[in-house]
């Protein structure tokens, strides 16, 4: 592992805006009132990357507290740090595998969810672990509260074409989609935020998909 890496994985452990594996448990069911101190909403972004989008929304929303949630802790460092650094007081990090998501959240504690330019598993053999696939759908359903969505950007075109897939199978609400997001009516502040890939990918000319879902009617 390298100097930087080591370097960051020691200093991610000092924010007080990171939880890393079982110290986020305690909060289940009592994230706003116990960590972030308040009564608001939580919004998850899974796969966060850098945290990007999780900074962005959290400054467009002062009123709704954000996690971002990954298990590559170098990656965490940098959010967490631009959050801490830039004084956005409603970010935390919550460094877990996805898979575990029930052990740290109550059924119905998530308002919604972001997943954005996740890794695609294109190979048909690692289908489950897709972010959109049945595996990860059950998780959602029982975090989410009714009618909380789950929103989808993602470069891939087959993994938006499975996810589109899962919601018609399942008979889930579809309530965006589509396969153009810039040149869509959809693009408003919000979907224009755009991580370090997504603009990577936008200079490649690749286009951006985007779907929003729910579990329940009442979205």
């Amino acid at each position: 592992m390298g100097k930087d890496k080591l370097r960051r994985f020691a200093e991610v452990e000092t924010f007080s805006n990171v939880l890393q594996l079982d110290a986020g448990k305690p909060f289940k069911g009592q994230w706003s009132r116990e960590f972030f101190k308040n009564d608001n909403p939580v919004v998850l972004e899974l796969a966060c990357g850098k945290g990007e989008y999780t900074v962005n929304l959290a400054r467009m929303f002062p009123d709704k507290n954000f996690i971002g949630i990954d298990y590559k802790g170098n990656r965490i460092w940098r959010g967490a740090k631009t959050a801490i650094e830039d004084g956005v007081p409603n970010v935390a990090f919550l460094r877990i595998q996805i898979e575990n998501l029930l052990d740290y959240f109550a059924p119905g504690e998530v308002d919604e969810i972001w997943i954005t330019f996740p890794d695609p598993q294109p190979q048909i053999s690692r289908e489950k672990k897709r972010l959109t696939s049945p595996r990860f759908l059950d998780k959602y359903i029982v975090v989410l509260k009714p009618g909380g969505c789950v929103n989808l950007k993602t470069d891939n075109d087959g993994l938006h074409a499975y996810t589109a897939e899962k919601i018609d199978e399942l008979k889930l609400n579809l309530h965006v989609k589509t396969e153009d997001l810039y040149n869509s009516a959809y693009a408003d502040e919000v979907l224009s935020i755009k991580t370090y890939y997504e603009k990577k990918y936008l200079k490649d000319n690749k286009n951006i998909n985007y779907l929003k879902f729910s579990f329940t009617e009442n979205a």
